[in-house]
């Protein structure tokens, strides 16, 4: 199948922008005047955008603001926003996500959707542009669309040509009539081709590749065999791609809380039995809501293990929208809702063990979805293994939702006791010592103003920094498992060896056995 991609541009993104919040008036209303937008270049204030009725009296991007006011003096000027226009483009690229999840920025003021295999969906790529055409101006974005094998190709189309929809194949005949600003390239270049008689596509098309090249660079034969359709060139998108998709689109947008929990449960049976085929459960779903005024608001389920049961993805999401801060808002309505999968694993048909050892297993998992659901994933922790000998780096706090590393915790020795307290001290806490041999273990030590008389000790264990963290100053560290008369466990260590050096050896008591 070729590649199909719609290039949707902008022209007038920021005055639309600043129109929807209210802050410029709306088109026609009486006593409209011409609105600017201005920043700082060089020396001068110059202008970054214009509305339509200023680019209609004739002034441009990168005209002096004093210029522009000599020309119209009832303009008015206001600061310019870029980074709050980069986020409401996020935004215009969230709300496309109802058509295609491959959508990617395509600056300035312009995204890419690559539709392959997407616009049968809507009717045909007819039907699909006209679609975002009346979706972009129900939520006040003037735009230029066009379709094409290409994402350059539809690019020149839509900022350069008549827009429309460019057969397979045909970009090369189609677009030839387009000026060579279509290729974008430096002002200087353009002016160049213009003097040298090439003013169209097809001018600079019919010159050998190699000629182009070595006048102008490379890259101006390499976007014109992509504009042409030559070479393909693919999108990244804003959003990776997700495993697994269901969708639901709506021919009326529908504010019915009711009936919005019945489209989830379809939809979430839906991706069920696609999971369940694929022999594979979802780590994380997202419920995505689009509005009929554009705003998209995204649910995510997280899941510490692979899962595709609907009643449980049902109570997780019920959870989830009982702990809203900010309550689902339907607006005017919904027009789609989508549930994606982004990412998956193997999941294969569950065997119930005879002493129901699984069925508990399954219990307390979903009573860890539960609870990450409602308090956050980085409030319910649970701690795994990691592959170091260092006794403060052999176990690390993770989200209970996060993947399972593949490093698995040691084996106990059979009928011995544990080689690890499970309460560290952190930092470990400074003794008092007394041992019968200088490198022997302790048969006395004060520990918060309390001495203990060592019964049994066991030891040393030596355990050396790991120096690529460390560094090579750190002291190695000889541990004891001790036991008091009171038959309390301590896990002890000494720093330094009695004879050596100027200070000598210290100790420290670094956990308390169970």
């Amino acid at each position: 199948m070729s590649r199909r991609y719609l290039a949707l541009w902008f022209p007038y993104l920021a005055t639309d922008r600043l129109r929807r919040l209210g802050r410029i008036p709306a088109c026609g209303a009486p006593a409209e005047k011409p609105h600017v937008l201005v920043g700082m270049q060089g020396n001068a204030l110059r202008l970054v955008d214009c509305d339509r009725l200023a680019v209609r009296l004739g002034l441009t991007r990168e005209m002096t603001l004093a210029d522009a006011r000599a020309r119209i003096p009832d303009l008015v000027a206001l600061e310019a926003e870029p980074l709050a226009d980069r986020e409401f483009l996020d935004g215009v690229a969230a709300f496309c996500d109802r058509f295609t999840p491959l959508v990617a920025r395509d600056e300035p003021h312009g995204l890419a959707l690559d539709i392959t295999g997407c616009a049968h969906l809507f009717g045909g790529e007819e039907g699909m542009i006209g679609l975002v055409r009346r979706s972009m101006e129900r939520i006040g974005l003037m735009s230029k669309a066009a379709i094409a094998g290409t994402p350059d190709a539809a690019r020149a189309c839509a900022r350069f040509g008549p827009c429309g929809i460019v057969p397979p194949g045909r970009e090369e005949a189609l677009l030839h009539p387009l000026p060579v600003a279509a290729l974008e390239t430096e002002a200087e270049t353009v002016i160049a081709l213009s003097r040298a008689g090439l003013k169209t596509l097809a001018d600079v098309a019919s010159r050998p590749s190699e000629t182009l090249s070595a006048r102008f660079g490379e890259a101006l034969a390499v976007k014109l065999r992509r504009i042409l359709g030559r070479e393909d060139r693919r999108i990244i998108p804003l959003r990776p791609p997700p495993d697994c998709v269901v969708e639901r689109h709506f021919a009326e947008p529908f504010a019915d809380m009711a009936s919005l929990e019945a489209v989830v449960v379809r939809l979430i049976g839906e991706a069920a039995r696609v999971l369940e085929a694929r022999g594979a459960g979802g780590r994380v779903f997202e419920l995505g809501f689009f509005r009929s005024d554009g705003a998209v608001r995204r649910l995510a389920i997280e899941t510490g293990r692979p899962s595709r049961e609907p009643k449980a993805l049902l109570r997780l999401y019920r959870e989830r929208i009982e702990t809203l801060a900010d309550p689902l808002d339907p607006g005017f309505g919904f027009d789609a809702i989508r549930l994606a999968v982004p990412l998956c694993e193997p999941l294969g048909t569950p065997q119930h063990s005879l002493d129901g050892r699984a069925v508990e297993e399954e219990a307390v998992a979903d009573l860890v979805d539960r609870l990450a659901t409602r308090f956050g994933r980085d409030r319910v922790l649970r701690f795994a293994a990691q592959d170091t000998h260092h006794p403060v780096r052999a176990a690390k706090a993770l989200s209970a939702a996060a993947p399972q590393p593949e490093t698995a915790w040691p084996a106990p020795e059979p009928r011995e006791p544990p080689a690890r307290p499970l309460q560290l001290f952190e930092p470990p806490q400074p003794v008092e010592a007394i041992a019968e041999v200088p490198d022997g273990p302790p048969i006395r030590f004060r520990w918060r103003r309390l001495t203990h008389d060592v019964a049994r000790a066991e030891g040393p264990e030596r355990i050396a920094p790991e120096w690529w963290r460390d560094g090579s100053d750190e002291p190695v560290r000889d541990y004891y498992r001790v036991e008091d008369a009171e038959g309390r466990r301590f896990w002890l260590y000494r720093i330094g060896v009695y004879g050596v050096g100027a200070v000598p050896p210290r100790w420290f008591l670094h956990g308390l056995f169970a």
